[in-house]
């Protein structure tokens, strides 16, 4: 079975199964190697460049990101 076709399924399920499995799997996550973090890392920085090669999200500068962060923060 591949990821997307277990999404779907686990999407469908009631919301308490939904939230277990969530937390189960981020737990999953604890236990990763150096090296399946080292991939893991990688692999989310491809994703994202690619996201901004494709021109699917919008880039916000850092003065800007900053402006926002000091209006929260009054």
């Amino acid at each position: 079975m591949d990821t997307v076709t277990i999404e779907r399924e686990a999407l469908h399920l009631p919301a308490t199964d939904r939230a277990r499995l969530a937390h189960n799997l981020l737990l999953s996550l604890e236990n990763l190697s150096e090296d399946e973090l080292s991939e893991a890392w990688l692999d989310e920085a491809e994703r994202r460049a690619a996201e901004i090669n494709n021109g699917t999200v919008n880039l916000i500068s850092a003065e800007e990101v900053s402006a926002k962060a000091r209006l929260l923060l009054r």
